[in-house]
């Protein structure tokens, strides 16, 4: 059927036409305020070493963090993440190392603390999985993670890293009620001005393997997480855990992994008014980076998938990719 006469008075190319006016109507925009840069950290001195399973990502010992945490600075990224490769002689089935006030994630932390200041926020990860000789996130016990005692050492662990200087605590294990217990020592113990970040919703992801090998956790985890990350093929389940954290004291959460879950972050954020962080994982990562360097996409695709999670409802990203992306903002 051929229809004629005039076009509708409306077109919505006209709000298309031009740059300007593209840049005038945009829905969502971008800037380096929005990117959390993750950093991982290993012993020694004078080291920056390549991880295999991360191109153009490395790790660093405590001394060499001055370079990339000035290049975070000058990029105008406001917070980075701190994560341990341990050494394995130092690993137990109780992830005794996490409460060491030597270990690295609390030498980092002084290290930052005592030459930044405030000039870069400061997040570190509460969990065992960097500690333990078994890989898990908590206490094994008969092939069991124990919740309530793992959540004791959670306490103490956080405790450990806010009295360090840590601003942002984010617990990562999947505990139930860590964030209630973690809060009221916080509180109890005159930190109340650090935050939470809790990873509310956190699924048993096939996209961890480059993240755990860069924390030395790949080749030793004894079964899976299952029991306590969530299924991802849950949705509503993800709405459950962010309403308790935030019953419990968080004051933003997360939402890992990022791309394959942008319906979950845009649940969350319609149902909770709460600041939403997407991480955009180690295997999403690699994905993308090997893509561009293949050629089969182009270095935009970055920029693409993370104004995907703004649009979706995220306030901010973890990535790998918050250098390079920044500097290119910058440009």
């Amino acid at each position: 059927m051929i229809i004629t006469g005039k076009y509708p008075n409306l077109r919505l190319r006209r709000n298309r036409k031009s740059d300007w006016i593209r840049r005038l109507t945009q829905e969502n925009n971008f800037s380096a305020d929005d990117l959390i840069l993750p950093i991982f950290l290993v012993d020694g001195k004078n080291k920056k070493i390549q991880i295999k399973t991360m191109p153009d990502v490395y790790r660093f010992t405590v001394d060499k963090l001055t370079s990339i945490v000035d290049e975070a600075i000058n990029n105008k990224i406001p917070m980075i993440a701190l994560f341990p490769y341990t050494n394995p002689k130092l690993k137990d089935n109780t992830g005794s190392e996490s409460l060491n006030e030597n270990n690295l994630v609390c030498k980092a932390l002084r290290y930052i603390k005592k030459r930044y200041k405030n000039e870069i926020g400061l997040m570190s990860d509460v969990a065992l999985d960097p500690y333990t000789s078994h890989g898990h996130d908590g206490l094994l016990k008969k092939g069991k993670i124990l919740n309530d005692e793992t959540v004791d050492l959670l306490v103490k662990q956080s405790l450990l890293q806010a009295e360090m200087g840590c601003d942002v605590i984010a617990p990562s294990d999947m505990m139930d009620g860590r964030i209630g217990k973690i809060r009221k020592a916080l509180d109890k113990n005159n930190l109340e001005n650090v935050q939470i970040l809790s990873y509310a919703v956190k699924y048993a992801s096939n996209f961890y393997g480059p993240f755990r090998d860069a924390v030395g956790a790949k080749n030793i985890l004894k079964g899976d997480k299952k029991t306590y990350q969530m299924d991802f093929r849950n949705r509503e389940e993800a709405l459950r855990e962010v309403s308790l954290d935030i019953k419990e004291g968080a004051d933003m959460i997360i939402v890992k992994p990022g791309l394959p879950y942008l319906d979950v972050i845009k649940e969350v954020k319609d149902n909770f008014k709460i600041p939403v962080i997407a991480y955009q994982v180690s295997g999403e990562y690699s994905i993308i980076l090997t893509g561009i360097k293949n050629k089969i996409i182009n270095e935009n695709t970055i920029l693409e998938t993370l104004i995907s999670f703004k649009r979706a409802g995220a306030n901010a990203i973890i990535t790998y990719f918050a250098n390079k992306i920044a500097k290119n903002l910058k440009k």
